[in-house]
């Protein structure tokens, strides 16, 4: 491991607040319920929350809180009515209607980059209503392998890439990020999925779907690399140490979980 300002400076950070993150995770995936409903609306809530602020930087401390408060909601109360689930295709067109206005409105309240801000928000919260659909309707192992795909490729990507850097992989929006460590997160994305292909009993074919969840992933954490530029901020918070904000630890569960939400819709995880 190399100094403060070397390679792996953060990384003794990244790992104290992982593991803290990793236990209360797996605590509240394994308890299930509304344990996880209330965690998983708590981490939309806090995206938007940092969104907004990013956003209106010059807002009242009050007005980000609200949105905040307004996006946490909107995911309990849809949570609560199991439209997705309980509801056939009437429950699921209405469901997606009501999270998408959700984001538009959230997004009347930002003083800019609102064509930007309302399907940015809207996909949060399209990404915590699919964590809990996943929960709820397919099971504990289930989460399990999401969150361990969408962990495994982060952290194969960020050794990769400090390790055997090379080409850039788009370094005007992502200066740090390269194609070694984005073909490392598809090879542990496909190692996850052959592990949990029996015991899902989804076969080789969740190796496939693994990779390309794990390619949307990495399509979330570009897009919001994209907008941190367009703002000129480094990190969306200082929330958690070694990783920044919320929105920068889950930006690509965000993307991922509405690619798993998309394909329990469609009927391709069994």
């Amino acid at each position: 491991m190399t100094g403060p300002d070397g390679k792996f400076g953060d990384l003794g950070a990244r790992v104290m607040s992982g593991a803290a993150m990793a236990l209360v995770g797996i605590a509240a995936v394994w308890a299930g319920g509304m344990v996880f409903v209330i965690l998983v609306c708590a981490l939309c809530g806090a995206m938007v929350w940092e969104y907004a602020c990013m956003i209106d930087p010059a807002a009242t401390p009050r007005k980000p809180v609200l949105m905040g408060a307004g996006g946490g909601l909107v995911v309990f109360v849809l949570a609560l009515l199991g439209a997705l689930s309980q509801m056939g295709a009437a429950g699921v067109f209405a469901t997606l209607g009501l999270v998408l206005a959700g984001g538009v409105l959230l997004s009347q309240l930002l003083p800019r980059d609102r064509g930007i801000s309302g399907p940015y928000l809207a996909l949060i919260l399209f990404a915590g209503l699919g964590l809990i659909l996943l929960r709820e309707d397919f099971g504990l192992a289930w989460v399990l392998w999401l969150v361990l795909l969408v962990i495994g490729s982060d952290v194969a990507g960020y050794f990769a890439g400090r390790m055997i850097g090379g080409p850039k992989l788009w370094p005007r929006v992502s200066p740090k990020k390269t194609w070694s460590g984005t073909v490392a997160g598809w090879v542990l994305a496909a190692l996850v999925g052959w592990a949990f292909g029996g015991l899902l009993g989804a076969g080789a074919g969740l190796v496939f779907l693994s990779v390309l969840i794990a390619m949307a992933g990495q399509a979330g954490d570009i897009a919001e690399s994209a907008i941190k530029r367009h703002v000129g901020v480094k990190d969306s918070s200082n929330l958690i140490p070694g990783h920044g904000g919320v929105l920068d630890r889950f930006d690509a569960m965000i993307s991922a979980a509405l690619m798993v939400l998309i394909l329990a819709l469609l009927g391709a995880l069994g």
